[in-house]
């Protein structure tokens, strides 16, 4: 499953003069998020699964690329 627009719309929003953002780039390394980004991103994935997410629950290595974001929050269904 690809990733839902709004992840790459609120990344790209973030840190506008990094250009592209490849998959599996470091998005903290590449300067596009920081804590305050984290929490941000958490609740709009919140928003979208309808869920709550508990933070014992999520790694910073789950949103560490564009890629474990969709692994772990939007998966290819069975």
């Amino acid at each position: 499953m690809t990733v839902p627009a709004f992840i790459t719309t609120f990344l790209s929003a973030k840190c506008p003069d990094s250009g592209p953002i490849g998959e599996h780039e470091d998005l903290v390394d590449k300067g596009v998020l920081n804590s305050m980004h984290f929490v941000e991103l958490l609740y709009l994935i919140e928003a979208e699964l309808d869920t709550e997410l508990s933070l014992d629950d999520v790694t910073a290595d789950d949103l560490r690329t564009i890629a474990a974001i969709r692994d772990r929050f939007f998966p290819e269904p069975v």
